[in-house]
């Protein structure tokens, strides 16, 4: 049981205000172990619950690579083809020759984009908010917003195609829109949008009724509000702070979807998910991928160089502790893995998500840990250490749900 010890761990990051709330769970032995606590709407005070529906940001990643790789088990693609096959406008890519150079000083690339690529982020495709100079503004004002775009997804791709690329293909790690495109090929090689192929070969199956998307009508009581902090360092419903961003209601013709990070999920669905990596990619008899497959994703593939030089929001992300395989980090040395990204054994997975979610699934114990919340803070005020209490709460889940 994990108890009123994490209750009262995370409950002090929510009375103190530097949560809005937040619900854990420990899954072990086929059994769930949950706790909830805080607002899910902190103006009304209506609380977290056990199925209260959050936007799980980037652990949408490593659904889209799931679904991805179940494409590649039927041999639709394979992992060093060119993605050009599918997205010819990426035939003819160019490489900034440095990051903060103008747009037209560029080298030509030196090898098409692989499938590999964007499920390793080498790419050189990046994000507008993790770089500056001209490239960061060309994302924001030719990709249009970062989860719901009004850019339509062929002409997204077709933007996206335009910019150059942040560095050679293969060469580095670099996060960014690499699992977006991934997920509109997916969509083309389907011929269907992204949301019907991830229902027909994931939720359906796996019985993820609260996942998708958007969030139904009726649903909307459920769903978490999203919240960040303003200058001061408070808490407060995200857009209601000055210079603060807001997530207006998708609209319902909207036909973009990010499949890095547009996913709202619920505590039981995501653990529907995610147990298939500590049963050998099946749930319930239901198989997404087979053992080798599952042991590909969810093995290392970068070099020891690239692994050093991973860099996110200024933090070396893979220098010590962990590795990235096909969507997911991966645990290789466990006295050294920052739990922020994944604690467990070797071999153990996980991914965070921008507004405060997080996951990791441990084979040697078969256990699965998840922790949902709403709270994001804005990168320059990261770097100020405002909103770093999320961080916090993780690590002392972790911790002691480890126990």
């Amino acid at each position: 049981m994990i108890g009123e010890r994490v209750a009262a761990a995370i409950g002090a990051y929510v009375d103190s205000g530097q949560l809005a709330g937040a619900a854990a769970l420990v899954w072990r032995d086929g059994k769930a172990d949950t706790i909830t606590v805080g607002w899910r709407n902190v103006a009304a005070r209506l609380p977290i619950a056990r199925d209260t529906i959050f936007r799980i940001a980037s652990m949408t990643k490593p659904v889209t690579s799931v679904a991805a790789l179940m494409l590649l088990e039927e041999e639709r693609f394979a992992l060093d083809d060119p993605i050009a096959r599918w997205a010819p406008e990426f035939s003819q890519m160019r490489v900034l020759r440095s990051p903060d150079a103008s747009l037209v000083e560029t080298d030509p690339a030196e090898r098409p984009i692989t499938f590999e690529d964007l499920l390793t982020h080498r790419s050189g495709l990046t994000d507008g908010d993790l770089q500056r100079g001209p490239i960061a503004s060309a994302y924001r004002e030719d990709l249009g917003g970062a989860i719901d775009s009004e850019v339509a997804p062929d002409r997204w791709i077709e933007r996206l195609a335009a910019l150059p690329l942040i560095d050679q293909p293969g060469r580095a790690f670099h996060y960014g829109r690499s699992t977006d495109l991934l997920g509109l090929l997916i969509a083309r090689m389907e011929d269907a949008p992204l949301q019907d192929v991830l229902r027909r070969r994931i939720f359906d199956p796996l019985g993820m009724t609260d996942t998708g998307f958007t969030v139904a009508g009726k649903k909307h009581g459920r769903r978490a509000g999203l919240y960040g902090f303003d200058q001061a360092g408070r808490l407060v419903a995200l857009g209601a702070a000055p210079g603060g961003h807001t997530l207006p209601e998708r609209p319902d013709d909207m036909a973009y979807v990010s499949g890095g990070q547009g996913l709202w999920s619920t505590l039981d669905d995501y653990l529907a998910f995610a147990r298939m990596f500590v049963e050998q990619g099946a749930v319930g008899g239901v198989r997404l991928l087979r053992p080798d497959t599952l042991a590909m994703m969810a093995s290392n593939r970068l070099t020891d160089d690239q692994r050093a030089t991973a860099e996110l929001i200024g933090m070396r992300i893979f220098a010590s502790g962990h590795g990235f395989g096909m969507g997911v980090a991966v645990v290789m040395e466990p006295d050294k893995a920052d739990p922020i990204r994944c604690g467990g054994g070797a071999g153990a997975v996980g991914w965070p998500g921008a507004y405060g979610g997080w996951w990791q699934a441990d084979p040697n114990d078969g256990s699965v840990m998840i922790f949902l919340a709403h709270s994001a803070a804005r990168l320059d005020q990261l770097a100020k250490g405002v909103g770093l209490g999320v961080w916090g709460a993780i690590s002392q889940f972790q911790a002691l749900g480890s126990a």
